[in-house]
Protein backbone atom coordinates (compact mmCIF):
# COMPACT_ATOMS: atom_id res chain seq x y z
CA UNK A 1 0.00 0.00 0.00
CA UNK A 2 1.63 3.23 -1.18
CA UNK A 3 0.88 6.54 0.84
CA UNK A 4 0.59 10.10 -1.14
CA UNK A 5 2.49 12.78 0.38
CA UNK A 6 -0.18 15.63 0.47
CA UNK A 7 0.31 18.27 -1.90
CA UNK A 8 1.80 21.09 -0.56
CA UNK A 9 0.22 24.55 -2.23
CA UNK A 10 1.91 27.74 -1.59
CA UNK A 11 0.34 30.50 -1.42
CA UNK A 12 1.42 33.97 -2.91
CA UNK A 13 1.87 36.88 -0.03
CA UNK A 14 -0.51 39.67 0.31
CA UNK A 15 0.39 42.69 -1.63
CA UNK A 16 2.47 45.16 -0.14
CA UNK A 17 3.71 42.24 2.22
CA UNK A 18 6.97 41.40 0.37
CA UNK A 19 10.25 43.52 0.06
CA UNK A 20 8.85 44.93 -2.25
CA UNK A 21 5.58 46.25 -0.89
CA UNK A 22 7.83 46.94 2.15
CA UNK A 23 10.02 49.22 0.61
CA UNK A 24 7.32 51.28 -1.40
CA UNK A 25 5.85 51.61 2.53
CA UNK A 26 8.54 53.17 3.54
CA UNK A 27 9.16 55.83 0.75
CA UNK A 28 5.68 56.62 0.91
CA UNK A 29 5.64 57.14 4.69
CA UNK A 30 8.63 59.46 3.88
CA UNK A 31 7.16 61.15 2.05
CA UNK A 32 4.58 62.00 3.54
CA UNK A 33 6.71 63.46 6.60
CA UNK A 34 8.64 65.48 4.13
CA UNK A 35 5.37 67.18 2.70
CA UNK A 36 4.09 67.20 5.97
CA UNK A 37 7.26 69.03 7.18
CA UNK A 38 7.65 71.55 4.40
CA UNK A 39 3.97 72.68 4.92
CA UNK A 40 4.54 73.06 8.80
CA UNK A 41 7.71 75.58 7.83
CA UNK A 42 5.42 76.77 5.38
CA UNK A 43 2.82 77.68 7.84
CA UNK A 44 5.69 78.82 10.32
CA UNK A 45 6.99 81.17 8.40
CA UNK A 46 4.87 84.03 8.92
CA UNK A 47 5.15 83.91 12.59
CA UNK A 48 9.12 83.91 12.36
CA UNK A 49 8.82 86.98 10.54
CA UNK A 50 6.31 88.74 12.90
CA UNK A 51 8.90 87.77 15.70
CA UNK A 52 11.82 88.64 13.85
CA UNK A 53 10.66 92.18 13.13
CA UNK A 54 9.25 92.31 16.37
CA UNK A 55 12.91 92.40 17.90
CA UNK A 56 14.30 94.40 14.88
CA UNK A 57 14.89 98.14 14.63
CA UNK A 58 12.99 100.24 11.62
CA UNK A 59 15.91 100.21 9.61
CA UNK A 60 16.58 96.15 10.09
CA UNK A 61 13.31 95.77 8.60
CA UNK A 62 12.89 97.97 5.46
CA UNK A 63 16.73 97.83 4.70
CA UNK A 64 17.86 96.14 1.65
CA UNK A 65 19.94 93.57 3.02
CA UNK A 66 17.74 90.62 5.14
CA UNK A 67 19.31 88.94 7.54
CA UNK A 68 18.07 86.01 8.78
CA UNK A 69 18.04 87.34 12.91
CA UNK A 70 18.20 90.79 13.70
CA UNK A 71 22.06 92.27 14.54
CA UNK A 72 21.44 93.59 17.81
CA UNK A 73 18.02 92.24 19.09
CA UNK A 74 15.53 94.70 20.80
CA UNK A 75 14.28 93.35 23.50
CA UNK A 76 13.41 96.93 24.41
CA UNK A 77 10.34 96.87 21.95
CA UNK A 78 9.00 94.24 24.59
CA UNK A 79 7.53 96.69 26.58
CA UNK A 80 7.48 99.48 24.09
CA UNK A 81 3.59 98.94 23.56
CA UNK A 82 2.73 99.22 26.69
CA UNK A 83 4.40 102.73 26.91
CA UNK A 84 3.16 104.10 24.31
CA UNK A 85 1.43 107.22 25.68
CA UNK A 86 -0.96 108.20 22.35
CA UNK A 87 -2.62 103.90 22.94
CA UNK A 88 -3.69 102.44 26.70
CA UNK A 89 -2.18 99.02 24.32
CA UNK A 90 -3.03 97.17 27.84
CA UNK A 91 -6.70 98.08 28.02
CA UNK A 92 -7.48 97.17 24.27
CA UNK A 93 -5.83 93.71 25.59
CA UNK A 94 -8.27 93.31 28.34
CA UNK A 95 -11.38 95.20 26.54
CA UNK A 96 -10.92 92.10 23.67
CA UNK A 97 -10.31 89.72 26.45
CA UNK A 98 -13.91 90.78 27.80
CA UNK A 99 -15.30 91.09 24.52
CA UNK A 100 -14.17 87.50 23.54
CA UNK A 101 -14.64 85.88 26.41
CA UNK A 102 -18.33 86.78 26.55
CA UNK A 103 -19.28 87.03 22.98
CA UNK A 104 -18.20 83.21 23.31
CA UNK A 105 -20.09 82.25 26.58
CA UNK A 106 -23.12 84.18 25.22
CA UNK A 107 -23.01 82.82 21.53
CA UNK A 108 -22.98 78.94 23.07
CA UNK A 109 -25.98 79.66 25.10
CA UNK A 110 -27.86 81.26 22.20
CA UNK A 111 -27.26 79.09 19.56
CA UNK A 112 -26.95 76.11 21.14
CA UNK A 113 -30.33 76.56 22.77
CA UNK A 114 -31.77 77.31 19.38
CA UNK A 115 -30.13 74.72 17.88
CA UNK A 116 -31.21 72.82 20.63
CA UNK A 117 -35.16 73.76 20.29
CA UNK A 118 -34.84 73.11 16.29
CA UNK A 119 -33.90 69.77 16.63
CA UNK A 120 -35.65 68.58 19.53
CA UNK A 121 -38.87 70.45 20.01
CA UNK A 122 -42.05 69.49 17.51
CA UNK A 123 -43.49 72.75 16.33
CA UNK A 124 -45.47 73.43 13.56
CA UNK A 125 -43.64 75.57 12.13
CA UNK A 126 -40.14 74.12 13.04
CA UNK A 127 -39.03 74.06 9.49
CA UNK A 128 -40.64 77.78 8.61
CA UNK A 129 -38.01 79.23 11.62
CA UNK A 130 -34.90 77.00 10.39
CA UNK A 131 -35.15 78.44 7.00
CA UNK A 132 -35.34 81.60 8.41
CA UNK A 133 -32.46 80.86 9.88
CA UNK A 134 -30.39 80.15 7.17
CA UNK A 135 -31.62 82.86 5.14
CA UNK A 136 -29.87 85.13 7.55
CA UNK A 137 -26.40 83.39 6.21
CA UNK A 138 -27.73 84.90 2.32
CA UNK A 139 -28.02 88.10 4.31
CA UNK A 140 -24.18 90.40 3.39
CA UNK A 141 -22.93 91.80 6.74
CA UNK A 142 -23.20 95.40 5.09
CA UNK A 143 -26.71 95.37 4.80
CA UNK A 144 -27.23 94.68 8.16
CA UNK A 145 -24.56 97.15 9.49
CA UNK A 146 -26.25 100.46 9.80
CA UNK A 147 -29.84 99.31 10.68
CA UNK A 148 -27.33 97.50 13.71
CA UNK A 149 -25.25 100.73 14.65
CA UNK A 150 -28.33 103.00 14.28
CA UNK A 151 -30.26 100.60 16.83
CA UNK A 152 -27.00 100.29 19.40
CA UNK A 153 -26.81 104.17 19.30
CA UNK A 154 -30.43 104.82 20.32
CA UNK A 155 -30.11 102.60 23.24
CA UNK A 156 -27.22 104.43 24.48
CA UNK A 157 -24.63 101.45 23.91
CA UNK A 158 -21.83 103.41 22.22
CA UNK A 159 -18.63 103.27 23.68
CA UNK A 160 -19.99 100.54 26.15
CA UNK A 161 -19.30 96.51 25.89
CA UNK A 162 -22.92 95.77 25.82
CA UNK A 163 -23.02 97.77 22.55
CA UNK A 164 -19.69 95.07 21.44
CA UNK A 165 -20.93 91.80 22.45
CA UNK A 166 -24.89 91.69 22.48
CA UNK A 167 -25.58 93.12 18.86
CA UNK A 168 -23.57 89.57 17.55
CA UNK A 169 -24.32 86.92 20.06
CA UNK A 170 -26.86 84.83 17.39
CA UNK A 171 -25.19 83.25 14.76
CA UNK A 172 -26.88 81.66 11.90
CA UNK A 173 -23.76 79.81 10.87
CA UNK A 174 -23.90 78.46 14.38
CA UNK A 175 -27.25 77.63 14.86
CA UNK A 176 -26.96 75.89 12.13
CA UNK A 177 -24.19 73.68 13.34
CA UNK A 178 -25.84 73.45 16.87
CA UNK A 179 -29.09 72.09 15.09
CA UNK A 180 -27.21 69.43 12.90
CA UNK A 181 -25.11 68.00 15.73
CA UNK A 182 -28.26 67.62 18.05
CA UNK A 183 -29.87 65.50 15.07
CA UNK A 184 -26.91 63.25 15.63
CA UNK A 185 -27.48 62.98 19.32
CA UNK A 186 -28.38 60.04 20.88
CA UNK A 187 -32.09 60.28 21.60
CA UNK A 188 -32.21 57.53 24.02
CA UNK A 189 -29.47 59.38 26.79
CA UNK A 190 -32.45 62.43 26.39
CA UNK A 191 -35.66 59.89 26.73
CA UNK A 192 -34.18 58.43 29.74
CA UNK A 193 -34.09 62.15 31.32
CA UNK A 194 -37.22 62.33 30.87
CA UNK A 195 -38.26 58.78 32.16
CA UNK A 196 -36.53 60.82 35.10
CA UNK A 197 -38.99 63.74 35.41
CA UNK A 198 -36.75 66.14 33.13
CA UNK A 199 -38.31 68.43 30.92
CA UNK A 200 -36.63 69.63 27.47
CA UNK A 201 -34.57 72.07 29.81
CA UNK A 202 -33.56 69.63 32.11
CA UNK A 203 -32.37 67.39 29.55
CA UNK A 204 -30.25 70.31 27.63
CA UNK A 205 -28.31 70.96 30.85
CA UNK A 206 -28.01 68.17 32.84
CA UNK A 207 -27.47 65.29 29.45
CA UNK A 208 -27.09 66.72 26.69
CA UNK A 209 -24.28 69.44 27.15
CA UNK A 210 -22.16 67.44 29.42
CA UNK A 211 -22.06 64.85 27.02
CA UNK A 212 -20.92 67.40 23.90
CA UNK A 213 -18.16 69.43 25.76
CA UNK A 214 -15.87 68.79 22.72
CA UNK A 215 -18.05 69.73 20.06
CA UNK A 216 -19.06 72.95 22.65
CA UNK A 217 -15.14 73.72 22.73
CA UNK A 218 -14.43 73.33 18.93
CA UNK A 219 -17.60 75.59 18.76
CA UNK A 220 -15.82 78.20 21.16
CA UNK A 221 -12.45 78.18 20.12
CA UNK A 222 -14.25 79.38 16.91
CA UNK A 223 -15.83 81.76 18.05
CA UNK A 224 -13.60 83.05 20.78
CA UNK A 225 -11.35 83.91 17.46
CA UNK A 226 -13.33 85.66 15.92
CA UNK A 227 -14.41 88.02 18.02
CA UNK A 228 -10.69 88.09 19.51
CA UNK A 229 -9.79 89.31 15.32
CA UNK A 230 -12.94 91.66 15.11
CA UNK A 231 -12.15 95.00 13.49
CA UNK A 232 -15.20 96.88 11.99
CA UNK A 233 -17.68 96.71 14.45
CA UNK A 234 -15.93 97.74 17.82
CA UNK A 235 -13.66 100.03 15.49
CA UNK A 236 -17.16 101.96 14.73
CA UNK A 237 -19.11 101.43 18.27
CA UNK A 238 -15.77 101.92 20.43
CA UNK A 239 -15.09 105.53 19.48
CA UNK A 240 -13.46 106.41 22.37
CA UNK A 241 -10.02 104.97 23.19
CA UNK A 242 -11.03 103.63 26.35
CA UNK A 243 -13.61 101.15 24.62
CA UNK A 244 -10.65 100.26 21.93
CA UNK A 245 -10.01 96.66 21.21
CA UNK A 246 -6.51 95.09 20.34
CA UNK A 247 -7.25 95.39 16.22
CA UNK A 248 -8.61 98.90 16.34
CA UNK A 249 -5.36 100.12 18.81
CA UNK A 250 -3.41 97.78 16.36
CA UNK A 251 -4.82 100.31 13.04
CA UNK A 252 -3.80 103.67 15.28
CA UNK A 253 0.19 102.35 14.73
CA UNK A 254 -0.44 102.84 11.10
CA UNK A 255 -1.26 106.86 9.92
CA UNK A 256 -0.53 109.00 6.94
CA UNK A 257 2.30 110.47 8.54
CA UNK A 258 4.32 107.75 9.77
CA UNK A 259 4.49 103.72 10.45
CA UNK A 260 6.23 102.33 13.35
CA UNK A 261 7.05 99.07 11.77
CA UNK A 262 8.64 97.16 14.82
CA UNK A 263 5.77 98.56 17.15
CA UNK A 264 3.25 97.20 14.79
CA UNK A 265 5.06 94.14 14.84
CA UNK A 266 5.49 93.72 18.51
CA UNK A 267 2.18 94.66 19.37
CA UNK A 268 0.88 92.40 16.83
CA UNK A 269 2.97 89.38 18.23
CA UNK A 270 1.88 89.97 21.98
CA UNK A 271 -1.70 90.19 20.67
CA UNK A 272 -1.14 86.59 19.42
CA UNK A 273 -0.44 85.31 22.40
CA UNK A 274 -4.08 84.75 23.67
CA UNK A 275 -5.18 82.89 20.53
CA UNK A 276 -2.51 80.82 20.98
CA UNK A 277 -2.68 79.86 24.87
CA UNK A 278 -6.51 79.09 23.79
CA UNK A 279 -5.67 76.98 20.83
CA UNK A 280 -3.39 75.25 22.55
CA UNK A 281 -5.31 74.61 25.66
CA UNK A 282 -8.01 73.38 23.41
CA UNK A 283 -6.95 72.28 20.21
CA UNK A 284 -7.59 68.16 21.83
CA UNK A 285 -11.55 69.15 22.22
CA UNK A 286 -11.63 70.89 18.99
CA UNK A 287 -9.89 67.79 16.89
CA UNK A 288 -12.65 65.85 18.67
CA UNK A 289 -15.76 68.39 17.96
CA UNK A 290 -14.44 68.58 14.19
CA UNK A 291 -14.82 65.06 13.94
CA UNK A 292 -18.59 65.01 15.57
CA UNK A 293 -19.47 67.72 13.13
CA UNK A 294 -20.67 64.60 10.78
CA UNK A 295 -18.58 66.32 8.10
CA UNK A 296 -16.77 63.62 6.87
CA UNK A 297 -14.80 63.25 3.69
Amino acid sequence: MTTTAPEVRKTAPAPGTGRAGRGRGVMGSTGLYLAVGVAALLFLVPFYVLVRNALSTDAEITGEDWALFPTDIQWGNVTEPFDDPTVDFGQSLWNSLVVGVLHTVGTLLVCSLAGYGLARIPYRHADKVFYAVLFTLMVPTAVTFVPGFVLVSSLGWIDTYRGLIIPGLFSGFTCFLFRQYFLGFPKELEEAARVDGLGYWGAYWRVVVPNSLNFFAAIATITFINGWNSFLWPLVIGQDPSAWTVQVALSSYMTNQTVNYHLIFMATAISLLPLLLVFLFLQRWLVQGIAQTGIKG
